[in-house]
């Protein structure tokens, strides 16, 4: 007998489409539930036609959601498929309604436009086309944040918001976002330890929000400057992102892009031996990679400022290309063309897996390289049989594998996309350099945000071409889904029963 609740229903339950659409409205609805605060900030700042809009966009979305999760979708386990196209598709919806409070407030007037705006915010990407964030409304900056506070660690907040509707669907859900090869687990149960990195990742906010305050910022800019730098994204409720800021401040913003970029099952550890840091070979690796990448900035600009500041810049430059998160106190597109091509490379890294990280991740940088200094030996002992290990932990052939898939999908949508951009910029103005379009792709795939030249740290997006604007949201969602999951929505066999 068909129950009460279920006789409303539009789609037949058990389908494909209501499991997808059941996950995907939630997510939606909680989307729409954290556009609030956004509407409570612009009251309290006295902007009550800016609350009005972002209340009234909230309740759009809260609606669209419900009617995707309690009319058309119907609950059950996804297969592993369905879980990398809900993953995806999830993104996608996400975005598509969290263009609602910028194009209903006229904070940006056009919908490519805001799309962009606010893929660059869920992704943690930090490319903007707002050249001065400060005219922008405080409900505005805040609903801005928040989009990247969401995101940055999007695999917890899916994981506590859906996986209790999925049933043991959920373990596909999340190696399907997972910000690293295999999912980190402390306990068994992978709810439980969503809810434990979620707190590390909270309580590391807040004490972020305190230190800040501390310093030159107000409490305004304290809480949205912690929201974009645990995410490692990047969005500043100023023109000069961190620059015009003290220095304490800028130190205190360098030590927690390190906390973003590790790994949070570490800090979850470490907080019981917090020797567990540098038995890590990834965070010895991440450290190391961050103190040479400063060092060599610090003795290419010796001598053109005092030394405090160049070495202060210099550090924070190197541990915001390295992890992604797109904060500046120094205009790189301004320094010699060997170390703008140094910079570049850098946006390639990303931090730890299990981090708030974009980008390629040190583990793989690390067994790429492993891998292929293994060939290199194979070449001369073609009988020998070579492990490869990184730390003291072997690393299996599936999983070097898929590494290697990997770095070739992220290559090949690097060279692809420098091509499509530079093809529209001629074929729609204004044209680009090769730096510029390469630059804007690596760090729209990287999800870093700053590139070189006009998209450089004292610029902004906004002469992109319309169709460019588009191609790098792609890819910015491609990006901080790890890939797969963005392009298994192309494939056949995806949707193939």
């Amino acid at each position: 007998m068909t129950s009460p609740r279920r006789s409303f229903r539009l789609h037949r339950p058990g389908t494909v489409f209501g499991r997808l659409s059941y996950v995907i409205g939630a997510v939606v609805v909680a989307a729409g539930t954290a556009m609030f605060p956004a509407a409570v900030t612009a009251l309290i700042y006295r902007e009550q036609e800016v609350a009005g809009w972002i209340t009234l966009s909230a309740v759009l979305t809260i609606l669209a959601g419900l009617f995707g999760w309690r009319v058309m979708g119907s609950p059950g386990t996804l297969t592993t498929k369905e879980g990398f196209a809900s993953v995806g598709l999830a993104w996608f919806a996400m975005a598509c309604f969290g263009v609602l409070p910028y194009l209903l407030t006229g904070t940006i007037d056009n919908l490519t436009d805001a799309f962009f705006e606010t893929v660059s915010g869920f992704t943690t990407t930090g490319a903007t086309l707002i050249p001065d964030p400060a005219a922008v409304p405080r409900g505005i900056l805040m609903w801005r944040s928040t989009t990247q506070w969401l995101g940055g660690m999007g695999v917890i907040v899916l994981s506590l918001a859906v996986l209790p509707l999925l049933g043991t669907g959920g373990v596909q859900l999340a190696r399907a976002e997972a910000p690293g090869p295999e999912p980190d687990r402390l306990t068994p149960r992978f709810r439980e330890t969503a809810k434990r990195l979620w707190y590390i990742y909270a309580l590391l906010t807040l004490v972020e929000v305190l230190l800040l305050w501390a310093g030159d910022m107000t409490l305004f800019q304290a809480i949205n400057h912690s929201f974009t730098n645990m995410a490692t994204g990047g969005f500043s409720t100023e023109a000069t992102s961190i620059d015009g800021f003290s220095p304490y401040v800028q130190w205190v913003v360098i030590v927690f892009m390190l906390f973003s970029g590790t790994s949070f099952a570490l800090h979850f550890r470490a907080l019981r031996d917090p020797g567990r840091y540098f038995k890590n070979t990834e965070f010895r690796l991440f450290t190391g990679i961050v103190a040479v990448a400063s060092l060599v900035m610090i003795l290419s600009l010796w001598g053109q400022a005092p030394a405090a500041d160049v070495i202060r810049d210099s550090v924070f430059t190197s541990m915001s290309l390295v992890t992604g998160t797109g904060y500046a106190t120094a205009d790189f597109g301004a320094w010699i063309p060997a170390l703008q091509l140094f910079v570049v490379g850098l946006m390639f890294l990303g931090g730890m897996a299990g981090s708030t990280t974009g980008g390629i991740k040190i583990y793989r940088m690390g067994v790429l390289v492993r891998a292929a200094a293994a060939d290199l030996r194979r070449l001369i002992h073609p009988r020998g049989i070579f492990l490869i290990r990184f730390g003291s932990k072997r690393v299996h052939e599936p999983i070097v594998q898929s590494v290697q898939s990997f770095f070739l999908f992220f290559m090949f949508l690097f060279m692809t996309g420098t091509f499509l951009l530079g093809f529209m910029g001629a074929l729609f103005g204004p044209e680009l350099g090769l730096v510029d379009a390469a630059s804007a792709t690596a760090s729209a795939l990287s999800n870093f945000g700053p590139a070189l030249g006009e998209f450089g740290p004292t610029g902004n997006y906004s002469a992109l071409t319309w169709p460019g604007k588009w191609l790098l949201s792609l890819l910015m969602i491609a990006g901080r889904l790890e890939l797969f999951p963005v392009l298994l929505l192309f494939t056949r066999s995806l949707w193939r029963r």
